[in-house]
């Protein structure tokens, strides 16, 4: 990872990042909740039937389009922070595919939810689990 910021020489960049993501998560949260919602009542409530995977669909459709479009979702933006890859650039379509795909098959899986937030408190770049295999972090944006 020699091309992200040095947690120790840097820490501008990491500042905060953690509870900036879970106040970025709560946000996407309501925001994908808003969507399914309405999608629900435009359905005649028929997607209500179907809402878990519906939040789960509308979720990652959602994360995949804004984290393509500018290497953060809406809640991360709001935060100030951005997903960066292990050469410090910014998230293509394929990488951010991947990440959303490691953090829904982590949010499916409680252990390896628990392991995520474990380490995202632990890490001096406050990595989750598939940041950690993807080798990607969260930074702040205008460090």
């Amino acid at each position: 990872m020699q091309f992200l910021p040095d947690p120790d020489r840097q820490p501008q960049f990491y500042d905060g990042v953690t509870t900036k993501r879970l106040v970025a998560w709560i946000i996407d949260m309501v925001l994908i909740f808003a969507v399914c919602l309405f999608i629900g009542l435009m359905t005649v409530f028929v997607g209500f039937f179907f809402f878990p995977m519906l939040m789960l669909v509308v979720g990652f459709i959602y994360r995949v389009a804004t984290i393509t479009s500018a290497s953060a979702t809406w809640g991360m933006r709001f935060t100030g922070i951005e997903l960066r890859t292990q050469n410090g650039e910014r998230f293509d379509g394929q990488m951010a595919l991947l990440h959303t795909a490691g953090y829904t098959i982590s949010m499916a899986l409680f252990p390896l939810q628990l392991i995520s937030v474990v380490l995202m408190l632990i890490d001096k770049r406050g990595q989750g689990l598939s940041d950690n295999f993807l080798g990607t972090v969260a930074i702040n944006k205008h460090a």
